[in-house]
């Protein structure tokens, strides 16, 4: 298995057997170029990549045959647009998993209220999202994702347990919250890019084609183009035999401490 203990300890073995073949006839120095190369390359991997499970194990999709789906939005709630998705997902009788940024929590209170009244989960996507969350200590993490917990459960009463990690990416320092926490890590499969997309029907025709039972969908509730082709997509799911179910469900998890 790929993961960040077995590729630091494969390395090290075959750093140690590079150092000794150099003592005895002499290995190229761009031998270690390669080697830190390629070690480098599976951590870059394993950081971006949040399915490959490479610090910390997180559910990206349901293993089912059955035909079923969820649907979850990151870094809302914004008033411009997380009305809209929240009135579209309402008429189409829909629930969904809202991953919210606890800094707009406190910013948009009743906002995030109606999230959680019309029965949609909220998670914990971080308290700052910041643009160097990822470089953070651990303890500088935990106190983030625990600032997050505070302003959801003087809002509403509730403490998440799902955690989706702010960028998608991973390390050794997230994975020591995550456990110091108490946290399910939760990803997903498929991957909207609604925040480059600016075309609803591109948008809608890239994520319909990567459908697949137990999928886990990204979107955002913060860009624009997502309201506009969220009622087809939810229209063209369904007449696909799909049926959209909320992802603490889909996967089986309890969202809340």
């Amino acid at each position: 298995m790929l993961n960040f203990r077995n590729t630091t300890i494969t390395s090290i073995l075959l750093l140690l057997v590079l150092a000794g073949a150099d003592g005895i006839i002499g290995i190229p120095f761009y031998s270690y170029i390669i080697l830190f190369s390629l070690y480098a390359l599976c951590l870059f991997w394993g950081s971006y990549y949040v399915g490959s499970g490479f610090y910390i194990d997180i559910m990206c999709s349901a293993k089912t045959e059955e035909k079923k789906i969820s649907i979850s939005f990151d870094d809302g709630p914004l008033p411009e647009f997380t009305p809209q998705v929240l009135q579209i997902l309402k008429e189409s009788g829909v629930s969904a998993a809202f991953f919210c940024i606890g800094k707009r929590v406190e910013e948009h209170p009743v906002l995030f209220k109606r999230i959680i009244e019309e029965g949609h989960l909220v998670g914990n996507h971080s308290y700052s999202h910041h643009p160097w969350f990822d470089l953070f200590s651990a303890d500088k993490m935990y106190a983030d994702l625990r600032r997050m917990d505070g302003a959801v459960n003087r809002i509403s009463g509730l403490t998440p347990r799902l955690f989706r990690p702010p960028y998608g990416v991973t390390n050794p320092n997230l994975k020591k919250a995550v456990i110091k926490g108490n946290y399910i890590p939760v990803g997903w499969n498929i991957r909207s890019l609604d925040t480059v997309i600016k075309d609803d029907h591109k948008l809608l025709k890239k994520v319909t084609r990567l459908l697949k039972p137990g999928a886990v969908v990204l979107f955002h509730d913060t860009a624009k183009v997502t309201p506009v082709m969220l009622s087809a997509f939810i229209g063209e799911v369904k007449s696909r035999g799909y049926q959209i179910v909320r992802l603490d469900k889909l996967l089986k998890l309890e969202p809340y401490a």
